[in-house]
């Protein structure tokens, strides 16, 4: 049997304390109202118990796609997926300790690099480079549910990867309500700033969920 290295298991333990939804996760639905830029749009969604969605009685087709792709990343972030399925042929190497005994850990695979930054047994930060362009996800701030931890609020820098130049940021304030055994998103407010210009937003939008109901209700 082989020895886990000890970057591996920092990793591990850190990616299986996210939370998810869990395999009797019965699925939702809920109106939404977008509010950009001094319109709101507003229409229904549903999740079903196999994470597909549905968004209808949006006027606006573009809105719609939006909502759709907002609520695709929600998905993403909650859907319960294995250790071994989603790392298990990925080599982990440890590197340095820094601020707030923060450790770096280093994910790689045939396709991608990936590193991390972990602490608490938390991801803190996700660094993802994409051709001439790099991912940067720093977490500032989560909802503690005793055993696992989600993201409230977070912030996204996309950089020009050959010059460190940043192109947009995309800070994120995010809130949730648990609804029977499951912790469901009712708020999400996505601020964009661009040109390097970090104090002022160049657009705004909220996305508001409410009269959620588990399918099983």
């Amino acid at each position: 049997m082989a020895i886990q290295s000890t970057a591996e298991s920092l990793f591990q333990t850190a990616y299986e304390r996210r939370y998810t939804w869990d395999e009797n996760f019965p699925g939702y639905s809920a109106y939404v109202q977008l509010l950009q830029e001094g319109e709101i749009y507003t229409g229904k969604i549903q999740i079903d118990p196999r994470l597909n969605i549905r968004v209808t009685e949006v006027a606006d087709k573009e809105i719609a796609a939006g909502i759709d792709i907002q609520l695709q990343e929600v998905v993403t972030r909650c859907q319960k997926t294995s250790f071994l399925d989603s790392y298990g042929q990925h080599e982990f190497i440890l590197g340095e300790t820094g601020e707030n005994d923060g450790v770096t850990v280093f994910v790689k695979s045939d396709n991608t690099g990936i590193h991390y930054q972990i602490r608490n047994q938390t991801i803190h930060q996700e660094v993802r480079f994409m051709g001439r362009m790099s991912l940067e996800m720093n977490y500032d701030d989560f909802l503690d549910t005793e055993s696992s931890y989600l993201p409230l609020i977070y912030h996204v820098v996309f950089r020009n990867s050959q010059t460190g130049d940043v192109d947009s940021i995309l800070k994120f304030t995010d809130t949730y309500q648990k609804f029977g055994d499951y912790y469901i998103l009712t708020s999400q407010v996505v601020a964009e700033y661009v040109d390097g210009k970090i104090e002022t937003p160049s657009s705004i939008t909220e996305f508001i969920y409410s009269q959620i109901q588990l399918s099983n209700n």
